[in-house]
C-alpha cells in the first residue's frame, strides 16, 4: 500500500492573501479539513486554516502568503500520509483496490482491477482481463470486498 495518497488537486487561488481553492477526491471536502500537514511534491506543507465552501476546501497553507505564490500551486495535486487517515471498520480508501482481482459471484476471474475513473455519476472500476470491463463502483455491482485477500466480487448484467 501506497504511504502517501491523492487526496485532491489545488485548482485556483481564493482572495489575495493567498488562499488556494482545493477540490478534494474524497467523499466530502470536510474530511482534509481535519489534517495538520498535507504533501504537495513530496513537501510536508502545514494546514494553517481551512474552510469548506460548497464541495471546496479553501484552506491556508504555511509559507503561502500571497496570490502569487498561491497561483504558483495551481493544478498541483494534494497528498496525504495514510497514517494521519485512521479508517473505522469496514471503510478503505479507493485507491487500495487498484491491483485487486476481481471475480463474478459465481467466482469466475475477470482480471484485474487496474484503474479507477472518477466521473460525475460516481467512481467506476477498470478491469484489465481477457477484454476491458467498465464497472460501476456502487453495492448493485459491488457485492463483497477482501481487503485482505485482494479479491473484489462483482455482480455483472447482461453486456457487461
Amino acid at each position: 500500500m501506497e504511504k502517501y495518497l491523492e487526496a485532491g488537486k489545488i485548482i485556483n487561488t481564493h482572495g489575495i492573501r493567498g488562499e488556494v481553492k482545493i477540490e478534494p477526491w474524497a467523499d466530502s471536502p470536510d474530511f482534509l479539513k481535519g489534517f495538520r500537514f498535507i504533501y504537495i511534491d513530496s513537501r510536508p506543507v502545514k494546514l494553517i486554516s481551512s474552510r469548506v465552501q460548497g464541495r471546496f476546501l479553501i484552506a491556508k497553507l504555511e509559507g503561502v502568503d500571497d496570490m502569487n505564490a498561491a497561483e504558483a500551486l495551481k493544478n498541483r495535486v494534494v497528498y496525504i500520509d495514510r497514517e494521519d487517515a485512521p479508517l473505522s471498520e469496514g471503510e478503505y480508501f479507493i485507491s487500495d483496490l487498484i491491483g485487486f482481482t476481481a471475480v463474478t459471484e459465481d467466482g469466475k476471474v475477470l482480471g484485474k482491477v487496474t484503474e479507477i475513473l472518477s466521473r460525475p455519476g460516481g467512481d467506476i472500476l477498470v478491469i484489465e482481463g481477457e477484454r476491458e470491463i467498465l464497472v460501476p463502483l456502487v453495492n448493485e455491482f459491488v457485492i463483497a470486498r477482501d481487503m485482505d485477500g485482494g479479491r473484489i466480487t462483482l455482480r455483472l448484467i447482461e453486456g457487461m
